[in-house]
């Protein structure tokens, strides 16, 4: 049973569940970003409360859920990773935090309600459901990893009102090539 949750995304709770294509606009973010080793990745996610924080201290609210944006990826080395905010439009920060805007255009997308580290066979099965259909992906292969485009996973669940993580729902976007 296929439903749509507060942010419009469609979600299914089987197993299964096909990729699907959207098409997204160009939306402004505050982010973070990190190079770290996958057993490094709590540091990323660390960022969100305080960049929150910095968001409420300036009276505005998201207009989206938190993200990750994975820029360059070798599994066997560094990832460079961004923990991100969507906003409505400019906001002043000071380094660590940037602002920037994720590209519009054409995403796969899929939903997954399970824990996090069940994401690696989610991320596998869509990298390849794509292979099967003949898509390329807005993404470089270069001496130090896959430089992507827009490679995204969409934080769907608070940790604060939902603390089991296996009921927490991540949505991945990944843009397509032009």
């Amino acid at each position: 049973m296929a439903v749509r949750n507060a942010y419009g995304h469609r979600f299914c709770e089987t197993v299964g569940v096909q990729p699907m294509i959207v098409d997204r606009v160009e939306q402004a973010y505050v982010g973070r970003r990190e190079s770290i080793t996958m057993t490094e990745f709590a540091r990323v996610a660390d960022h969100l409360p305080d960049m929150f924080g910095h968001l409420a201290e300036r009276g505005l609210v998201p207009a989206g859920p938190p993200f990750f944006r994975y820029r360059v990826i070798d599994m066997s080395a560094d990832l460079v990773v961004e923990a991100g905010i969507p906003v409505a439009g400019p906001v002043d920060v000071a380094e660590p935090l940037f602002t920037e805007h994720l590209p519009g255009g054409r995403y796969v997308t899929v939903s997954h309600i399970g824990h996090p580290d069940e994401l690696v066979a989610v991320t596998s099965r869509l990298l390849d459901w794509a292979r099967e259909q003949g898509l390329t992906w807005d993404m470089e292969p270069t001496p130090t990893g896959e430089v992507w485009g827009c490679r995204l996973e969409l934080l769907m669940t608070n940790p604060a009102e939902e603390p089991d993580m296996h009921k927490w729902e991540t949505v991945l976007l990944f843009r397509l090539a032009d």
